[in-house]
Protein backbone atom coordinates (compact mmCIF):
# COMPACT_ATOMS: atom_id res chain seq x y z
CA UNK A 1 0.00 0.00 0.00
CA UNK A 2 2.90 2.66 0.44
CA UNK A 3 4.69 4.42 2.90
CA UNK A 4 3.66 8.40 2.94
CA UNK A 5 6.03 11.01 4.67
CA UNK A 6 6.02 13.95 6.40
CA UNK A 7 8.16 16.65 8.11
CA UNK A 8 8.54 19.68 10.72
CA UNK A 9 11.55 21.74 10.80
CA UNK A 10 11.75 23.78 14.14
CA UNK A 11 14.03 27.10 14.46
CA UNK A 12 14.55 28.08 17.97
CA UNK A 13 12.59 27.89 21.57
CA UNK A 14 9.20 26.84 21.88
CA UNK A 15 7.72 30.37 22.48
CA UNK A 16 9.78 32.28 20.11
CA UNK A 17 10.36 29.75 17.50
CA UNK A 18 8.68 29.01 14.75
CA UNK A 19 8.54 25.86 11.97
CA UNK A 20 6.93 24.67 9.23
CA UNK A 21 5.30 21.42 8.73
CA UNK A 22 4.97 19.86 4.53
CA UNK A 23 4.07 16.10 3.08
CA UNK A 24 6.39 14.90 0.64
CA UNK A 25 3.58 14.95 -2.18
CA UNK A 26 3.81 19.16 -1.78
CA UNK A 27 0.00 19.36 -0.92
CA UNK A 28 0.65 20.27 2.62
CA UNK A 29 3.69 23.10 3.24
CA UNK A 30 2.23 24.83 6.50
CA UNK A 31 4.21 27.41 9.17
CA UNK A 32 3.55 26.67 12.45
CA UNK A 33 4.39 27.98 15.88
CA UNK A 34 3.70 28.32 19.78
CA UNK A 35 0.72 30.94 19.34
CA UNK A 36 -0.55 28.42 16.11
CA UNK A 37 -0.84 25.62 18.48
CA UNK A 38 -1.68 27.27 21.96
CA UNK A 39 -2.76 30.17 21.18
CA UNK A 40 -5.40 31.93 19.26
CA UNK A 41 -2.79 32.78 16.11
CA UNK A 42 -4.55 31.41 12.96
CA UNK A 43 -1.41 32.91 11.17
CA UNK A 44 -0.47 28.82 10.73
CA UNK A 45 -1.43 25.42 11.23
CA UNK A 46 -0.38 22.72 14.12
CA UNK A 47 0.12 19.10 14.58
CA UNK A 48 -3.66 18.29 16.70
CA UNK A 49 -5.50 20.37 13.06
CA UNK A 50 -3.48 18.33 10.79
CA UNK A 51 -4.71 15.19 13.02
CA UNK A 52 -8.11 16.47 12.63
CA UNK A 53 -7.83 16.59 8.61
CA UNK A 54 -6.26 13.50 8.71
CA UNK A 55 -9.19 11.67 10.84
CA UNK A 56 -11.82 13.29 8.88
CA UNK A 57 -10.57 12.25 5.30
CA UNK A 58 -9.45 8.86 6.64
CA UNK A 59 -13.25 8.03 8.15
CA UNK A 60 -14.81 9.83 5.29
CA UNK A 61 -13.10 7.62 2.96
CA UNK A 62 -13.73 4.43 4.88
CA UNK A 63 -17.38 5.14 5.32
CA UNK A 64 -17.86 5.40 1.56
CA UNK A 65 -15.96 1.93 1.47
CA UNK A 66 -18.65 0.63 3.46
CA UNK A 67 -21.69 2.39 2.35
CA UNK A 68 -20.54 1.18 -1.98
CA UNK A 69 -19.50 -2.68 -0.46
CA UNK A 70 -23.41 -2.57 0.76
CA UNK A 71 -25.17 -1.26 -2.39
CA UNK A 72 -25.52 2.15 -1.44
CA UNK A 73 -23.00 4.72 -3.00
CA UNK A 74 -22.73 8.11 -1.11
CA UNK A 75 -23.34 11.20 -3.35
CA UNK A 76 -21.60 13.51 -0.46
CA UNK A 77 -20.08 12.75 2.87
CA UNK A 78 -18.88 16.26 4.64
CA UNK A 79 -16.95 15.32 8.18
CA UNK A 80 -15.56 18.03 10.62
CA UNK A 81 -13.30 16.58 13.64
CA UNK A 82 -12.67 18.89 16.38
CA UNK A 83 -9.57 17.95 18.12
CA UNK A 84 -9.39 19.20 21.91
CA UNK A 85 -5.88 19.73 23.45
CA UNK A 86 -6.01 19.37 26.84
CA UNK A 87 -3.11 19.19 29.34
CA UNK A 88 -2.55 16.55 32.64
CA UNK A 89 0.23 16.10 34.46
CA UNK A 90 2.24 15.36 32.13
CA UNK A 91 1.52 17.95 30.15
CA UNK A 92 -0.30 18.36 26.70
CA UNK A 93 -2.82 15.45 25.48
CA UNK A 94 -5.47 14.94 22.65
CA UNK A 95 -7.68 14.75 25.16
CA UNK A 96 -11.40 13.99 22.59
CA UNK A 97 -11.96 14.20 19.12
CA UNK A 98 -15.42 14.98 18.12
CA UNK A 99 -16.60 13.95 14.56
CA UNK A 100 -19.56 15.28 12.92
CA UNK A 101 -20.39 14.04 9.75
CA UNK A 102 -23.14 14.65 6.80
CA UNK A 103 -23.81 12.04 4.19
CA UNK A 104 -25.99 12.18 1.46
CA UNK A 105 -26.93 8.55 0.50
CA UNK A 106 -30.42 7.36 -1.42
CA UNK A 107 -31.92 4.18 -0.29
CA UNK A 108 -30.54 3.43 2.85
CA UNK A 109 -32.30 3.33 6.17
CA UNK A 110 -31.04 5.47 9.10
CA UNK A 111 -30.12 2.11 11.51
CA UNK A 112 -27.72 0.91 8.44
CA UNK A 113 -26.19 4.05 7.91
CA UNK A 114 -25.39 4.54 11.90
CA UNK A 115 -24.09 0.84 11.40
CA UNK A 116 -21.57 1.95 9.01
CA UNK A 117 -20.32 5.01 10.74
CA UNK A 118 -19.60 3.06 13.70
CA UNK A 119 -17.68 1.05 11.64
CA UNK A 120 -15.80 3.31 10.13
CA UNK A 121 -15.47 5.33 13.21
CA UNK A 122 -13.59 2.00 15.09
CA UNK A 123 -11.68 0.95 11.78
CA UNK A 124 -10.97 3.51 9.26
CA UNK A 125 -6.68 3.24 9.68
CA UNK A 126 -6.04 6.93 11.44
CA UNK A 127 -8.70 5.49 14.06
CA UNK A 128 -7.07 2.68 14.52
CA UNK A 129 -3.95 4.89 15.17
CA UNK A 130 -5.61 6.97 17.17
CA UNK A 131 -7.17 4.37 20.07
CA UNK A 132 -5.08 5.74 22.64
CA UNK A 133 -7.12 9.24 22.87
CA UNK A 134 -9.42 9.01 25.51
CA UNK A 135 -12.80 10.03 23.81
CA UNK A 136 -13.76 10.08 20.16
CA UNK A 137 -17.13 10.47 19.52
CA UNK A 138 -19.11 10.46 15.92
CA UNK A 139 -22.14 12.27 15.24
CA UNK A 140 -23.97 11.83 11.89
CA UNK A 141 -26.09 12.53 9.68
CA UNK A 142 -28.38 12.02 6.57
CA UNK A 143 -28.88 14.72 4.61
CA UNK A 144 -31.32 15.38 1.87
CA UNK A 145 -30.56 15.12 -2.24
CA UNK A 146 -28.03 18.16 -3.62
Amino acid sequence: MGVHSAEAIWHGGLKEGKGNISTESGAVNAAYSFGSRFEDDKSGTNPEELIGGALAGCFSMFLSSLLEKHGHVPKHIKTEAKVTLSKDDTGPLISKIELTTEATVENIEEADFQKHVQDAKQNCPVSRALRSIPEVTVTASLSGDE
